[in-house]
């Protein structure tokens, strides 16, 4: 046999346990906890991991780091991913026991949710415009904080990643996501400096909010510029409650500058008394551009 199939095999042995079909049913809905996992399937640590262990070895799941904690989800990536899909397509919809495992989680989780205000609307509707001309592909929001942008625009994203050091606000998004119905999104731990991700492996990045406070800006935009696959692009968002919208704009322009960036004309939003600004950059590539 191939090892292709000898990989699908162990898959179909692990899916025949039924406490191990509830976690993959879990662990499509949302990345979780070890903790979280004990306390909805209501089944000891110890029995929960060995189950954990067995869908990771068959590549059904995989494991990250986030703090203290370890989550597990689905694969978004690896090699097979759209197989897995399309094995894991078969899950019953409407399967009563699934859905009250989701509702415990969600319990669990808090149900505190993001409401948009009015003030939100022009840039949410500038946001999902930029989405209709090009598609948002694989996704990292940089500063994600509660997931106030991640929420919004992962539903039109292939897979979304949110990105922050507080912990507390990761927490929440996770639990903001879950609520929404949103299983492409993840959320990590990272550091804007440094990111624990490959080259070129997103199709847009964002930074949310978090530029203007940097203390090495440009540093910030060479490390987003490593992330974005060719042809991909750089939302910068920034709120203008500090200073002028032209100040902003003339810093923008100096930091992509030096990132090897080309951006476009910043929009104010709104265009009376402005809240935020938001351009797109792309990466420079050839000399005479940056010239």
């Amino acid at each position: 046999m191939t090892p292709n199939t000898k990989q699908l095999i162990r898959q179909f042995k692990a899916l025949a346990d039924p406490l191990r079909l509830r976690i993959i049913a879990l662990c499509s809905q949302a990345e979780c906890s070890v903790s979280e996992l004990t306390e909805v399937l209501a089944q000891s640590q110890p029995r929960i991991s060995q189950h954990l262990k067995i869908l990771c070895d068959s590549g059904l799941l995989e494991r990250f780091r986030d703090g203290h904690f370890v989550f597990y989800r689905l694969p978004a990536k690896r090699h097979g991913a759209a197989a897995l899909r399309r094995l894991l397509a078969l899950l019953p919809a409407g399967e009563p026991e699934f859905e009250r495992d989701v509702s415990a989680l969600r319990a669990t989780r808090g149900q505190a949710s993001i409401v948009q205000s009015d003030e939100d609307r022009p840039l949410h509707h500038a946001l999902v415009e930029l989405t209709v001309s090009t598609p948002l592909g694989d996704l990292l929001d940089i500063g994600s904080g509660q997931g106030r942008i991640l929420k919004l625009l992962a539903s039109r994203a292939q897979r979304a990643v949110g990105v922050d050091i507080d912990a507390d606000a990761r927490r929440f998004a996770r639990a903001e996501v879950l609520l929404a119905g949103l299983p492409n999104c993840t959320l990590r731990q990272g550091d804007m400096y440094s990111l624990p991700f490959e080259d070129r492996e997103f199709d847009t990045v964002i930074i949310d909010d978090v530029l203007l406070a940097a203390d090495r800006p440009v540093n910030v935009l060479v490390e987003a510029l490593r992330l974005i696959k060719p042809g991909g692009r750089l939302l910068l968002l920034t709120t203008c409650e500090q200073q002028a919208v032209d100040t902003i704009a003339r810093e923008l322009a100096s930091w992509c500058r030096d990132a090897g960036l080309r951006l476009s004309p910043p929009r104010a939003i709104p265009a009376k008394d402005p809240r935020w600004l938001l351009a797109v950059a792309t990466r420079l590539e050839t000399q005479s551009e940056a010239a």
